[in-house]
């Protein structure tokens, strides 16, 4: 049976409304705990219906992701830098590792992002819900995702997302949609359900006139920082 009660328990803690997370507070008073509710989640999906799985495998990232910074922490950013240079090495290796057992097999958060939820939901809200520890990802929710609202879950994360500035915005006088790259990497998701990415986002944008393939589209950049709570942050 699938209990989300201590992951939810641990995210209204440590988490903030504005999906910061204080993680020098975590790391000294809870990564145990975190570590034992892991423990606890089955290492199959045999017997889950849709939404169950679904649930689980978001929840699982999320939690995946925290740990890994949890481990590394104080850190600045998942991208960390040696000698001013970008280290894309430790990067793909953040990604990379095994952090699980799933059905048998060793898993990477990328293979739990595009090896199993992608291919398997063909969800694109999932990229406004899977939260990989920078600034630049969607908002962490401060409480689990369950199987019988996870619907309604994600595609509040969706509505927040495309309304939220730094992320996406509208020049309507300049006819310029500026987007998260997180639109750009995963386009061909969103293009499973609509016909462009400005057509996606107008949808939940509404502007008159609408948005459609022919309005520009420009990326802005990625912020790789670690999402954590600064002094001040409000709980």
């Amino acid at each position: 049976m699938l209990d989300f009660t201590p992951w939810n328990s641990l995210l209204q803690t440590y988490v903030n409304d504005q999906g910061r997370v204080d993680y020098a507070r975590w790391q000294q008073a809870d990564l145990p705990t975190l570590e034992a509710w892991l423990d606890t989640l089955p290492n199959s999906l045999d017997g889950l219906n849709s939404e169950e799985a679904l649930a689980l495998l978001i929840n699982l990232y999320n939690a995946l992701t925290i740990r890994q910074v949890l481990q590394k922490y104080p850190i600045d950013s998942i991208l960390p830098k040696l000698l001013g240079i970008p280290n894309w090495l430790s990067f793909s290796r953040f990604f990379s590792r095994s952090v699980y057992h799933l059905d048998g097999k060793p898993l990477s958060l990328n293979g739990l992002e595009h090896d199993t939820l992608r291919p398997q939901f063909k969800e694109p809200r999932i990229h406004f819900a899977l939260v990989c520890g920078a600034v630049g990802c969607p908002i962490l929710r401060n409480e689990a995702y369950l199987p019988d609202i996870v619907e309604a879950q994600l595609e509040t994360d969706a509505h927040r997302f495309i309304h939220n500035p730094d992320k996406v915005r509208y020049d309507a006088e300049a006819g310029v949609l500026y987007c998260s790259k997180i639109l750009k990497w995963y386009g061909k998701d969103f293009l499973q359900v609509a016909p462009s990415v400005p057509d996606y986002i107008g949808a939940y944008l509404a502007p008159n006139p609408p948005l459609s393939a022919l309005t520009k589209v420009e990326y802005l950049p990625y912020d790789w920082g670690v999402n954590r709570q600064t002094p001040g942050s409000k709980n």
